[in-house]
């Protein structure tokens, strides 16, 4: 017997009709570290939405929000298969959880409720299942000027810091990202007035990667196609814009949507996806400032890549093309940043997330 590590890949997908979707729950792969090469392990059907996914802080579970819905599910993982197995489903007292974190003590899971507006802190028990509400904080401020996509607020995601001290919140609705801290002791929920910057109108604030160094962060406006860059303050979770730049090359003319980012752990570079331009693009991260600059836009061999993410050992990035129902596995340049397709795309209906688990297993 000796103890060998497998990667493992989780798969959250769109599944009901109101939404088109071809999903059938949540897929579980083993991704080979060295190809890219995904092979098909569990489904996990009869889950609505199950569209974005979040680990405990040990990797023994895996939480699921169900877009669309108002619940949260959650699984114990086989750290020798991967596999999963349901614990319990419970209330996020809001409509249309969008995304989840767990705070670092990994007592608390905290979600943002697109539609009802609110960050809330649900118990996480120690056997993994999801508790009562703790907390719940209804965001307020001036609605944006689209008037579809901002009738309201939307908070979009609950990001955590790298310093774990602050959870980030875009706001597609009011163009705001919000400041909180996590009184865990309290099991409360507290927000920061000093780190509430107003965004660009009609951005759609969405989705925020943190360079490794704390130093910047990175909010993508879905509704322009735009990065704007932060300074971070991390005494105090002040964020301050430097830059705002495009998502799109010069020469696209068409309608398109930003959606995901994400740094690389070495802070050298920053992607984005475009829905439209149906592309990655990848810019090079000055260290010394900050600042971004373009380098490239690789098609993403599908349509709609709502999702993106780097595996583990960042040499691949896989993009989840939602309405093209394909996750295309992309080589990663580490000297570049470029990407280059390997030409083995996984088939999977409907993907809008995917998270990777290295888990040690005796063999």
């Amino acid at each position: 017997m000796h103890d060998s590590n497998r990667c493992f890949a989780y798969v959250g997908s769109r599944t009901t009709r109101e939404r088109n979707a071809r999903g059938d729950g949540i897929n579980v792969y083993q991704h080979d570290v060295e190809s890219g090469c995904w092979t098909h392990l569990q489904l996990i059907s009869g889950l609505a939405n199950p569209s974005y996914l979040a680990f405990d802080r040990t990797r023994q579970f895996l939480y699921a929000v169900h877009g669309d819905l108002s619940d949260i599910s959650a699984f114990r993982i086989d750290h020798d298969t991967g596999k999963l197995a349901f614990i319990n489903s419970a209330s996020t007292a809001g409509k249309n959880p969008v995304h989840l974190s767990i705070d670092p003590t990994n007592r608390f899971i905290v979600v943002a409720n697109h539609i009802s507006s609110t960050v809330v802190l649900l118990a996480r028990n120690a056997d993994g299942s999801v508790g009562s509400l703790a907390d719940q904080v209804t965001l307020t401020g001036q609605i944006g000027p689209h008037r579809i996509e901002q009738p309201f607020s939307k908070p979009h995601q609950v990001e955590l810091d790298p310093s774990q001290r602050f959870v980030i919140v875009p706001d597609k609705g009011l163009d705001q990202v919000f400041t909180f801290r996590i009184d865990a002791e309290a099991g409360k929920l507290s927000l920061l007035d000093a780190g509430t910057p107003k965004s660009r109108e009609g951005s759609g604030p969405r989705h925020v990667a943190f360079h490794p160094s704390g130093a910047f962060a990175y909010v993508v406006g879905e509704l322009d196609s735009t990065i704007t860059a932060y300074h971070f303050d991390q005494s105090t979770g002040k964020l301050t814009p430097f830059q705002v730049l495009t998502t799109l090359p010069d020469t696209f003319v068409g309608n398109s949507r930003a959606s995901e980012v994400a740094c690389t752990r070495d802070g050298r570079f920053l992607y984005a996806s475009n829905r439209g331009h149906d592309s990655i693009v990848g810019f090079s991260v000055d260290p010394g400032n900050g600042r971004l600059t373009p380098r490239s836009w690789t098609q993403s061999q599908g349509k709609t890549p709502r999702f993106f993410a780097l595996d583990p050992a960042e040499r691949f990035l896989l993009a989840a093309n939602e309405d093209s129902d394909s996750i295309v596995p992309f080589r990663t340049d580490a000297q570049s940043g470029a990407l280059a397709p390997t030409g083995t795309a996984v088939h999977s209906g409907s993907p809008v997330c995917i998270v990777f688990a290295t888990l040690r297993s005796k063999a």
